[in-house]
Protein backbone atom coordinates (compact mmCIF):
# COMPACT_ATOMS: atom_id res chain seq x y z
CA UNK A 1 0.00 0.00 0.00
CA UNK A 2 1.30 3.76 -0.54
CA UNK A 3 1.55 6.15 1.70
CA UNK A 4 0.14 10.09 0.82
CA UNK A 5 1.89 13.31 1.97
CA UNK A 6 -1.44 15.14 1.33
CA UNK A 7 -5.31 14.46 0.55
CA UNK A 8 -5.89 13.85 -2.90
CA UNK A 9 -7.87 15.36 -4.55
CA UNK A 10 -10.72 13.00 -5.36
CA UNK A 11 -11.72 12.38 -1.74
CA UNK A 12 -11.70 16.43 -1.07
CA UNK A 13 -14.76 16.14 -4.12
CA UNK A 14 -16.30 13.91 -2.14
CA UNK A 15 -15.87 15.12 1.28
CA UNK A 16 -16.89 18.53 -0.40
CA UNK A 17 -19.90 17.52 -2.21
CA UNK A 18 -21.56 14.79 -0.04
CA UNK A 19 -19.91 15.29 3.33
CA UNK A 20 -22.09 18.62 3.84
CA UNK A 21 -25.14 20.16 4.38
CA UNK A 22 -24.67 22.87 1.57
CA UNK A 23 -25.58 20.45 -0.99
CA UNK A 24 -29.08 19.28 -1.71
CA UNK A 25 -30.14 16.90 -4.31
CA UNK A 26 -31.12 18.81 -7.99
CA UNK A 27 -34.75 19.60 -8.81
CA UNK A 28 -33.87 16.89 -11.93
CA UNK A 29 -34.60 13.97 -9.55
CA UNK A 30 -38.36 15.12 -8.49
CA UNK A 31 -39.12 13.37 -12.34
CA UNK A 32 -37.86 9.92 -9.74
CA UNK A 33 -41.27 10.65 -7.88
CA UNK A 34 -44.62 8.82 -8.56
CA UNK A 35 -45.56 12.50 -9.47
CA UNK A 36 -44.01 15.74 -10.69
CA UNK A 37 -45.25 17.61 -7.53
CA UNK A 38 -44.59 15.31 -4.61
CA UNK A 39 -41.46 15.29 -2.82
CA UNK A 40 -39.98 11.82 -1.21
CA UNK A 41 -37.42 11.08 0.98
CA UNK A 42 -35.12 10.01 -2.07
CA UNK A 43 -36.25 13.18 -4.32
CA UNK A 44 -36.63 15.88 -1.61
CA UNK A 45 -34.59 19.46 -3.03
CA UNK A 46 -34.82 20.69 0.71
CA UNK A 47 -32.88 19.44 3.34
CA UNK A 48 -35.21 20.31 6.16
CA UNK A 49 -38.01 17.70 4.38
CA UNK A 50 -35.43 14.64 4.01
CA UNK A 51 -34.43 14.79 7.45
CA UNK A 52 -37.94 14.42 8.61
CA UNK A 53 -38.89 12.18 6.57
CA UNK A 54 -35.62 10.14 6.94
CA UNK A 55 -35.89 10.03 10.91
CA UNK A 56 -39.88 8.68 10.06
CA UNK A 57 -38.74 6.06 7.56
CA UNK A 58 -35.43 5.64 8.71
CA UNK A 59 -36.81 4.22 12.37
CA UNK A 60 -37.40 0.51 10.94
CA UNK A 61 -33.36 0.57 9.44
CA UNK A 62 -31.87 1.25 12.93
CA UNK A 63 -29.58 -1.66 14.15
CA UNK A 64 -32.07 -2.03 17.13
CA UNK A 65 -34.94 -2.26 14.51
CA UNK A 66 -32.83 -4.67 12.40
CA UNK A 67 -31.91 -6.94 15.49
CA UNK A 68 -35.77 -7.25 16.10
CA UNK A 69 -36.53 -7.83 12.37
CA UNK A 70 -33.41 -10.80 12.30
CA UNK A 71 -35.94 -13.61 12.91
CA UNK A 72 -38.39 -12.75 9.95
CA UNK A 73 -35.00 -12.24 7.52
CA UNK A 74 -33.42 -15.63 8.55
CA UNK A 75 -36.67 -17.51 7.76
CA UNK A 76 -36.67 -16.26 4.43
CA UNK A 77 -32.86 -16.97 4.06
CA UNK A 78 -33.76 -20.49 5.22
CA UNK A 79 -36.48 -20.69 2.21
CA UNK A 80 -33.36 -19.74 -0.15
CA UNK A 81 -31.27 -22.40 1.31
CA UNK A 82 -34.28 -24.78 0.58
CA UNK A 83 -34.44 -23.64 -3.39
CA UNK A 84 -30.74 -24.26 -3.62
CA UNK A 85 -30.90 -27.40 -1.87
CA UNK A 86 -33.93 -28.55 -4.73
CA UNK A 87 -31.43 -27.03 -7.48
CA UNK A 88 -29.44 -30.05 -6.36
CA UNK A 89 -31.57 -32.48 -6.67
CA UNK A 90 -32.42 -31.30 -10.29
CA UNK A 91 -28.84 -30.73 -11.26
CA UNK A 92 -29.63 -27.26 -12.15
CA UNK A 93 -27.86 -24.18 -12.10
CA UNK A 94 -28.87 -21.67 -10.04
CA UNK A 95 -29.19 -17.75 -11.61
CA UNK A 96 -28.21 -15.85 -8.42
CA UNK A 97 -29.09 -12.20 -9.72
CA UNK A 98 -32.74 -13.75 -10.20
CA UNK A 99 -32.50 -15.82 -6.66
CA UNK A 100 -31.34 -12.31 -5.22
CA UNK A 101 -34.08 -10.13 -6.25
CA UNK A 102 -36.80 -12.25 -5.22
CA UNK A 103 -35.06 -12.84 -1.77
CA UNK A 104 -34.60 -9.03 -1.31
CA UNK A 105 -38.02 -7.68 -2.48
CA UNK A 106 -39.52 -10.42 -0.59
CA UNK A 107 -37.86 -9.24 2.81
CA UNK A 108 -38.78 -5.55 2.07
CA UNK A 109 -42.34 -6.21 1.94
CA UNK A 110 -42.30 -8.46 5.54
CA UNK A 111 -39.64 -5.10 6.64
CA UNK A 112 -42.52 -2.65 5.20
CA UNK A 113 -45.30 -4.12 5.60
CA UNK A 114 -45.39 -7.47 6.99
CA UNK A 115 -46.93 -9.05 3.92
CA UNK A 116 -45.38 -12.29 2.46
CA UNK A 117 -45.30 -11.88 -1.45
CA UNK A 118 -44.25 -15.61 -1.66
CA UNK A 119 -41.40 -14.43 -4.22
CA UNK A 120 -39.38 -17.15 -3.91
CA UNK A 121 -42.04 -20.04 -4.04
CA UNK A 122 -44.71 -19.09 -6.24
CA UNK A 123 -44.77 -17.00 -9.13
CA UNK A 124 -48.20 -14.99 -8.88
CA UNK A 125 -46.55 -11.85 -7.55
CA UNK A 126 -43.22 -12.21 -9.61
CA UNK A 127 -43.88 -9.28 -11.96
CA UNK A 128 -42.84 -7.29 -9.23
CA UNK A 129 -39.66 -8.18 -10.08
CA UNK A 130 -40.31 -6.26 -14.17
CA UNK A 131 -41.48 -3.75 -12.22
CA UNK A 132 -37.61 -3.44 -10.68
CA UNK A 133 -36.35 -3.73 -13.91
CA UNK A 134 -38.75 -1.16 -15.79
CA UNK A 135 -38.87 1.39 -12.94
CA UNK A 136 -35.29 2.05 -12.77
CA UNK A 137 -34.28 2.38 -15.98
CA UNK A 138 -36.99 5.24 -16.91
CA UNK A 139 -36.10 6.42 -13.48
CA UNK A 140 -32.26 7.34 -14.96
CA UNK A 141 -34.04 8.49 -18.16
CA UNK A 142 -35.98 11.36 -16.82
CA UNK A 143 -33.13 11.79 -14.24
CA UNK A 144 -30.90 13.26 -16.81
CA UNK A 145 -33.62 14.37 -19.32
CA UNK A 146 -36.17 15.96 -16.92
CA UNK A 147 -38.85 17.12 -19.71
CA UNK A 148 -38.72 13.71 -21.06
CA UNK A 149 -41.33 12.93 -18.14
CA UNK A 150 -43.71 15.50 -19.83
CA UNK A 151 -43.22 15.92 -23.18
CA UNK A 152 -43.54 12.93 -25.92
CA UNK A 153 -41.09 10.51 -24.60
CA UNK A 154 -42.78 10.25 -21.51
CA UNK A 155 -46.05 10.17 -23.39
CA UNK A 156 -44.87 7.20 -25.53
CA UNK A 157 -43.50 5.02 -22.18
CA UNK A 158 -46.86 5.93 -20.51
CA UNK A 159 -48.87 2.93 -22.02
CA UNK A 160 -45.75 0.65 -22.13
CA UNK A 161 -45.12 1.11 -18.46
CA UNK A 162 -48.76 0.92 -17.49
CA UNK A 163 -48.93 -2.74 -17.86
CA UNK A 164 -46.69 -3.18 -15.38
CA UNK A 165 -47.22 0.06 -13.58
CA UNK A 166 -50.81 -0.96 -12.44
CA UNK A 167 -50.52 -4.15 -11.32
CA UNK A 168 -47.54 -3.30 -9.45
CA UNK A 169 -49.47 -0.37 -7.02
CA UNK A 170 -52.64 -2.89 -7.16
CA UNK A 171 -50.47 -5.27 -5.09
CA UNK A 172 -48.80 -2.47 -2.87
CA UNK A 173 -52.12 -1.12 -2.07
CA UNK A 174 -53.22 -4.90 -0.69
CA UNK A 175 -50.19 -5.05 1.21
CA UNK A 176 -51.19 -1.65 2.77
CA UNK A 177 -54.79 -2.37 3.42
CA UNK A 178 -53.91 -6.24 5.14
CA UNK A 179 -52.03 -4.09 7.48
CA UNK A 180 -54.22 -1.33 7.73
CA UNK A 181 -56.80 -4.07 8.92
CA UNK A 182 -54.34 -5.12 11.92
CA UNK A 183 -53.39 -3.64 14.91
CA UNK A 184 -50.55 -0.82 14.53
CA UNK A 185 -48.12 -2.56 16.57
CA UNK A 186 -48.89 -6.61 15.51
CA UNK A 187 -45.93 -6.90 13.95
CA UNK A 188 -42.10 -5.26 14.01
CA UNK A 189 -42.37 -3.43 10.71
CA UNK A 190 -42.35 0.11 8.94
CA UNK A 191 -46.27 0.98 9.20
CA UNK A 192 -45.77 0.28 12.58
CA UNK A 193 -43.69 3.27 12.84
CA UNK A 194 -45.44 5.17 10.66
CA UNK A 195 -49.44 4.16 11.51
CA UNK A 196 -50.04 7.36 13.29
CA UNK A 197 -49.09 9.51 10.12
CA UNK A 198 -51.06 7.39 7.73
CA UNK A 199 -54.05 6.87 9.53
CA UNK A 200 -55.22 10.46 8.47
CA UNK A 201 -54.77 9.43 4.55
CA UNK A 202 -56.60 6.01 5.41
CA UNK A 203 -59.78 7.56 6.48
CA UNK A 204 -60.10 10.18 4.28
CA UNK A 205 -59.94 7.75 1.56
CA UNK A 206 -56.81 9.69 -0.05
CA UNK A 207 -54.13 6.76 0.92
CA UNK A 208 -52.84 5.86 -2.79
CA UNK A 209 -52.48 9.89 -3.47
CA UNK A 210 -51.16 10.41 0.38
CA UNK A 211 -47.50 11.43 0.72
CA UNK A 212 -46.59 8.76 2.61
CA UNK A 213 -48.21 6.11 0.32
CA UNK A 214 -45.16 7.34 -1.83
CA UNK A 215 -42.83 7.17 0.72
CA UNK A 216 -43.78 3.75 1.28
CA UNK A 217 -43.31 2.78 -1.99
CA UNK A 218 -40.34 4.08 -2.26
CA UNK A 219 -39.30 2.19 0.29
CA UNK A 220 -40.48 -1.45 -1.07
CA UNK A 221 -38.41 -0.85 -4.42
CA UNK A 222 -35.60 0.47 -2.61
CA UNK A 223 -34.65 -1.64 -0.11
CA UNK A 224 -35.63 -4.76 -2.01
CA UNK A 225 -33.75 -4.25 -5.24
CA UNK A 226 -30.11 -3.10 -4.09
CA UNK A 227 -28.67 -5.94 -2.01
CA UNK A 228 -29.52 -8.05 -5.39
CA UNK A 229 -26.26 -6.60 -6.48
CA UNK A 230 -24.32 -7.00 -3.18
CA UNK A 231 -25.19 -10.76 -3.11
CA UNK A 232 -24.71 -11.38 -6.70
CA UNK A 233 -21.16 -9.78 -7.22
CA UNK A 234 -19.89 -11.96 -3.78
CA UNK A 235 -20.65 -15.10 -5.48
CA UNK A 236 -19.56 -14.12 -8.72
CA UNK A 237 -16.11 -13.10 -7.18
CA UNK A 238 -15.81 -16.29 -4.66
CA UNK A 239 -16.39 -18.41 -7.61
CA UNK A 240 -14.04 -17.11 -9.51
CA UNK A 241 -11.22 -16.35 -7.07
CA UNK A 242 -10.10 -19.87 -4.92
CA UNK A 243 -8.56 -18.65 -2.22
CA UNK A 244 -10.66 -16.55 -1.32
CA UNK A 245 -13.64 -19.46 -1.30
CA UNK A 246 -11.88 -21.72 0.79
CA UNK A 247 -10.61 -18.96 3.41
CA UNK A 248 -14.14 -17.93 3.97
CA UNK A 249 -15.54 -21.62 3.73
CA UNK A 250 -12.76 -21.84 6.53
CA UNK A 251 -13.82 -18.71 8.81
CA UNK A 252 -17.61 -19.84 8.50
CA UNK A 253 -17.55 -23.52 8.96
CA UNK A 254 -15.28 -22.76 11.80
CA UNK A 255 -16.89 -20.61 13.66
CA UNK A 256 -20.18 -22.37 13.59
CA UNK A 257 -21.07 -26.00 15.07
CA UNK A 258 -24.73 -25.68 13.01
CA UNK A 259 -26.46 -23.96 10.54
CA UNK A 260 -28.85 -22.78 12.90
CA UNK A 261 -26.24 -20.46 15.02
CA UNK A 262 -25.68 -18.25 11.92
CA UNK A 263 -26.95 -15.22 13.15
CA UNK A 264 -26.67 -11.32 13.07
CA UNK A 265 -24.63 -11.25 16.36
CA UNK A 266 -22.84 -14.28 15.00
CA UNK A 267 -21.58 -13.38 11.78
CA UNK A 268 -20.20 -10.02 13.67
CA UNK A 269 -16.84 -11.72 14.55
CA UNK A 270 -16.46 -13.04 10.74
CA UNK A 271 -13.97 -10.79 9.57
CA UNK A 272 -13.02 -12.45 6.20
CA UNK A 273 -16.68 -12.70 5.55
CA UNK A 274 -16.95 -8.86 6.08
CA UNK A 275 -14.07 -8.01 3.82
CA UNK A 276 -15.69 -10.23 1.22
CA UNK A 277 -18.15 -8.49 0.75
CA UNK A 278 -16.94 -5.33 0.55
CA UNK A 279 -14.78 -6.39 -1.67
CA UNK A 280 -17.51 -7.07 -3.79
CA UNK A 281 -19.19 -4.01 -3.02
CA UNK A 282 -16.19 -1.76 -3.77
CA UNK A 283 -15.83 -3.42 -7.31
CA UNK A 284 -19.52 -3.86 -7.55
CA UNK A 285 -21.12 -1.25 -6.07
CA UNK A 286 -24.76 -1.21 -6.39
CA UNK A 287 -25.40 2.85 -7.56
CA UNK A 288 -22.63 2.40 -9.49
CA UNK A 289 -23.13 5.41 -11.59
CA UNK A 290 -22.64 9.61 -10.20
CA UNK A 291 -25.61 10.54 -7.21
CA UNK A 292 -25.84 14.45 -8.40
CA UNK A 293 -26.06 17.20 -6.31
CA UNK A 294 -26.30 20.70 -6.07
CA UNK A 295 -26.21 23.84 -3.79
CA UNK A 296 -29.03 23.89 -1.34
CA UNK A 297 -31.50 26.52 -1.12
CA UNK A 298 -31.01 26.77 2.65
CA UNK A 299 -27.76 27.95 2.33
CA UNK A 300 -29.34 31.36 1.41
CA UNK A 301 -28.47 33.86 -1.67
CA UNK A 302 -25.01 34.74 -0.29
CA UNK A 303 -23.14 31.61 0.60
CA UNK A 304 -20.20 30.23 -1.66
CA UNK A 305 -20.24 26.71 -2.42
CA UNK A 306 -16.61 25.97 -2.65
CA UNK A 307 -15.28 22.64 -3.76
CA UNK A 308 -11.89 21.64 -4.26
CA UNK A 309 -11.11 25.19 -3.60
CA UNK A 310 -13.35 26.23 -6.50
CA UNK A 311 -16.54 28.61 -6.30
CA UNK A 312 -19.31 26.42 -7.79
CA UNK A 313 -22.04 28.50 -9.51
CA UNK A 314 -25.46 28.66 -8.19
CA UNK A 315 -27.90 25.74 -10.04
CA UNK A 316 -24.51 23.61 -11.16
CA UNK A 317 -25.42 19.87 -11.13
CA UNK A 318 -21.92 17.95 -9.47
CA UNK A 319 -20.76 14.75 -8.59
CA UNK A 320 -18.39 11.80 -8.04
CA UNK A 321 -18.80 8.66 -10.50
CA UNK A 322 -18.86 5.92 -7.39
CA UNK A 323 -17.30 3.13 -9.78
CA UNK A 324 -14.46 5.25 -11.35
CA UNK A 325 -13.87 6.29 -7.11
CA UNK A 326 -13.96 2.73 -6.24
CA UNK A 327 -11.32 1.88 -9.14
CA UNK A 328 -8.75 4.51 -8.38
CA UNK A 329 -5.59 2.63 -8.10
CA UNK A 330 -4.32 5.67 -5.73
CA UNK A 331 -6.60 4.40 -3.15
CA UNK A 332 -7.45 0.55 -4.38
CA UNK A 333 -3.73 -0.39 -6.13
CA UNK A 334 -5.01 -3.39 -8.28
CA UNK A 335 -8.20 -2.13 -8.42
CA UNK A 336 -9.75 -4.65 -10.93
CA UNK A 337 -8.44 -7.80 -9.14
CA UNK A 338 -10.82 -8.96 -6.02
CA UNK A 339 -8.63 -9.29 -2.77
CA UNK A 340 -10.28 -9.11 0.09
CA UNK A 341 -7.19 -8.92 2.22
CA UNK A 342 -6.93 -5.48 1.12
CA UNK A 343 -9.43 -4.42 4.22
CA UNK A 344 -7.76 -6.37 6.95
CA UNK A 345 -3.87 -5.54 6.17
CA UNK A 346 -1.85 -3.66 8.59
CA UNK A 347 -0.54 -1.20 6.08
CA UNK A 348 0.07 2.65 6.54
CA UNK A 349 -2.44 4.32 8.72
CA UNK A 350 -3.44 7.25 6.43
CA UNK A 351 -3.18 4.87 3.34
CA UNK A 352 -5.94 2.68 5.08
CA UNK A 353 -7.88 5.81 5.82
CA UNK A 354 -7.86 6.95 2.45
CA UNK A 355 -9.04 3.81 1.27
CA UNK A 356 -11.78 3.75 3.87
CA UNK A 357 -13.06 7.22 3.03
CA UNK A 358 -12.88 6.44 -0.62
CA UNK A 359 -15.24 3.54 0.13
CA UNK A 360 -18.77 4.60 -0.80
CA UNK A 361 -21.02 1.83 -2.05
CA UNK A 362 -24.18 3.57 0.12
CA UNK A 363 -22.96 7.55 -0.70
CA UNK A 364 -21.80 9.25 2.31
CA UNK A 365 -23.08 12.35 4.21
CA UNK A 366 -26.96 13.48 5.47
CA UNK A 367 -28.19 11.55 2.13
CA UNK A 368 -26.40 8.44 2.99
CA UNK A 369 -28.44 4.96 2.21
CA UNK A 370 -30.35 4.95 5.71
CA UNK A 371 -30.65 0.89 4.82
CA UNK A 372 -26.91 0.23 5.24
CA UNK A 373 -27.14 -2.26 8.35
CA UNK A 374 -30.21 -3.93 6.37
CA UNK A 375 -27.92 -4.76 3.44
CA UNK A 376 -25.02 -5.73 5.13
CA UNK A 377 -27.00 -7.89 7.41
CA UNK A 378 -28.86 -9.64 4.82
CA UNK A 379 -26.05 -10.70 2.38
CA UNK A 380 -23.67 -11.91 5.46
CA UNK A 381 -26.18 -14.03 6.91
CA UNK A 382 -27.14 -15.19 2.83
CA UNK A 383 -23.53 -16.25 2.39
CA UNK A 384 -22.66 -17.59 5.52
CA UNK A 385 -25.73 -19.98 5.69
CA UNK A 386 -24.54 -20.75 1.55
CA UNK A 387 -21.60 -21.68 2.62
CA UNK A 388 -22.19 -23.47 5.72
CA UNK A 389 -24.77 -25.81 3.65
CA UNK A 390 -23.09 -25.92 0.55
CA UNK A 391 -19.91 -25.86 -1.53
CA UNK A 392 -20.51 -24.47 -4.85
CA UNK A 393 -18.80 -23.22 -8.50
CA UNK A 394 -19.06 -21.73 -11.52
CA UNK A 395 -21.74 -23.98 -14.17
CA UNK A 396 -19.95 -25.94 -16.84
CA UNK A 397 -20.21 -24.35 -20.31
CA UNK A 398 -21.93 -20.53 -21.49
CA UNK A 399 -24.05 -20.67 -18.57
CA UNK A 400 -21.11 -20.28 -16.77
CA UNK A 401 -19.92 -17.40 -18.57
CA UNK A 402 -22.99 -15.19 -17.69
CA UNK A 403 -21.84 -12.20 -15.86
CA UNK A 404 -18.00 -11.85 -17.52
CA UNK A 405 -16.14 -9.26 -19.30
CA UNK A 406 -14.34 -10.74 -22.75
CA UNK A 407 -13.17 -9.49 -25.52
CA UNK A 408 -15.61 -8.07 -28.25
CA UNK A 409 -17.41 -6.31 -25.81
CA UNK A 410 -17.56 -2.45 -24.93
CA UNK A 411 -14.82 -1.06 -24.14
CA UNK A 412 -13.70 -1.59 -20.36
CA UNK A 413 -15.65 -4.61 -20.69
CA UNK A 414 -13.50 -6.94 -21.87
CA UNK A 415 -12.09 -8.43 -18.34
CA UNK A 416 -13.65 -11.68 -17.68
CA UNK A 417 -12.85 -11.86 -13.87
CA UNK A 418 -14.65 -8.66 -13.22
CA UNK A 419 -18.43 -9.01 -12.84
CA UNK A 420 -20.51 -6.62 -15.92
CA UNK A 421 -23.27 -3.93 -14.46
CA UNK A 422 -24.86 -1.46 -16.28
CA UNK A 423 -25.65 1.39 -14.83
CA UNK A 424 -29.65 2.24 -14.69
CA UNK A 425 -29.71 4.59 -11.72
CA UNK A 426 -29.13 1.43 -9.47
CA UNK A 427 -27.14 -1.72 -11.21
CA UNK A 428 -28.66 -4.19 -13.89
CA UNK A 429 -26.63 -7.31 -14.53
CA UNK A 430 -27.04 -11.29 -14.76
CA UNK A 431 -25.23 -14.07 -13.15
CA UNK A 432 -23.52 -15.40 -11.76
CA UNK A 433 -25.25 -19.17 -12.62
CA UNK A 434 -23.83 -21.62 -9.93
CA UNK A 435 -24.13 -25.19 -9.46
CA UNK A 436 -24.60 -26.26 -5.74
CA UNK A 437 -23.72 -29.09 -4.05
CA UNK A 438 -24.67 -29.74 -0.60
CA UNK A 439 -21.94 -30.43 1.99
CA UNK A 440 -21.62 -33.44 3.70
CA UNK A 441 -24.63 -34.40 5.91
CA UNK A 442 -25.15 -30.20 6.70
Amino acid sequence: MQSFTMRPSQLRLVEDIYRTDQTTKPKAYIALGPGLTTYTTLTATSNRLHRTRRQLIGQVLTDRSMRAFEPTMIEQVDVLIRNLLASTRKSEPVNMTDESRRLGLNIAGLLAFGYDMRLQTDEQNRFMLDMLDAGPYWSNVFLHYPRARTFRLGLITVQAFRTLREPYLALVQKMIKARMAEEAYAKHDLYSHIAHALSADAESGGLRDSELWFEANLFLTAAGDTVKTALSATFFYLSRNENAYQTLAAEIRSAFQAGSEITGPGISGCQYLRACIDEALRMSPPASGILWREQAPETGDQALLVVDGHVIPKGTVLGVNVYSLHHNEEYFPDSFTYRPERWLEDADTEARRHMRDAFIPFSVGPRGCAGKSMAYLETGLVVAKVLWYFDFEAAPGKLGKVGEGHAGMEEGREREGVFQLYDTFTAMHDGPYLRFKPRGGY
